[in-house]
């Protein structure tokens, strides 16, 4: 089995440089820190590990990794994660990944200090995930692909629910549709567009790219991007926003400028947090089942650790929620 000596080699690196880059300790710089794991990676070196997967005591802990902790939509991901966690005697922390490598999440990624991990944060990086995931450190990821044999994929069939609100917006006589997309890593957003471009494509509607402006899946993201269509003063019959909590800041916006939703112009969010019920107009929207997400994912982990085979890829479905933002 490769060692971290191997490592070293491969990267053109000291020992000490490789094992302090892998570690997380010490000073290394970006390029080098990248080289040695990407050696790591390529050397299969996650299975051999890290002197700290030598544990062989259990925590009873799972750690959930997210962007933000503050967001709406991840209120019954949590719970569903939680639920399960907690029926099963294990504990749970949620940590965000703000920090970068310095992060509490990072910590826990490389450190190990959980028995597993659920992780939904664009910014945590592949490679980490790919060098910390073992058979004793199971991982699940919601919001990328990794071909990693202890990692397991559990996503939303977001094409499709993007599909199903693009046209539902040409159904009821929308031609010129805008999209407002999130960051631009985000797997989730860009999958969401692709379902929005293949809607189009499939009804003959033509795409402008002046159309496509992004925000970053919060409120203000969402304000400023719909202040930029108005700017344009050329407005798109409807508005498809990536997520809920942007078409809600999109909404505030129209208001200012006396922009009557769904007289002038329709809006369709997507994930039907709680408050897309009660905004005015309330918001029609894509439904993901976000607490049978955080439940899978935290069943799936539980099942790895008891010793259990399980697949390494589970899709959800979505659902057209009907209010009152589509004319």
């Amino acid at each position: 089995m490769p060692t971290i000596k191997d490592v070293a080699k491969k990267a053109g690196v000291a020992v000490s440089t490789a094992s302090y880059a892998l570690s997380g300790k010490g000073k290394v710089s970006a390029s080098t820190l990248e080289r040695v794991r990407k050696a790591a990676v390529e050397l299969n070196y996650q299975k051999n590990g890290f002197a700290s997967d030598l544990k062989s005591t259990r925590t009873n802990t799972i750690a959930l990794i997210l962007s933000d902790l503050s967001g709406p939509y991840y209120s019954e991901l949590i719970k569903g994660v939680q639920d399960v966690t907690s029926s099963n005697g294990y504990g749970l922390i949620a940590c965000s990944s703000i920090g970068g490598k310095e992060s509490t999440a990072n910590k826990f990624l490389r450190e190990k200090r959980v028995d597993g991990a659920i992780v939904l944060a664009h910014n945590i990086d592949d490679d980490l995930l790919n060098l910390s995931a073992n058979q004793n450190f199971p991982i699940v990821v919601l919001d990328r692909n990794l071909a990693n044999d202890h990692i397991i994929h559990v996503e939303v069939n977001n094409e499709d629910g993007a599909r199903k609100a693009t046209e539902h917006l040409i159904e009821r006589g929308h031609n010129s549709i805008a999209f407002v997309a999130g960051p631009n890593d985000s797997h989730d957003s860009n999958l969401r567009f692709n379902g929005y471009i293949n809607a189009l494509e499939k009804n003959n509607l033509t795409y402008y790219s002046r159309f496509k402006v992004t925000g970053d899946f919060t409120r203000d993201g969402g304000y400023r991007a719909t202040r930029m269509l108005i700017a344009q003063q050329t407005l798109p019959e409807a508005i498809f926003y990536a997520n809920d909590e942007m078409a809600i800041g999109g909404l505030q916006a129209l208001k200012e400028k006396a922009i009557k939703v769904p007289e002038d112009i329709s809006i369709i969010g997507y994930d039907d947090i709680q408050l897309a019920e009660y905004a005015f107009p309330s918001l029609t929207t894509i439904r993901q089942p976000k607490y049978e997400i955080g439940a899978l994912s935290a069943h799936m982990i539980l099942q790895i650790l008891s010793g259990e085979e399980v697949e390494k890829e589970y899709m959800l479905e979505t659902e057209l929620i009907l209010r009152e933002s589509v004319k």
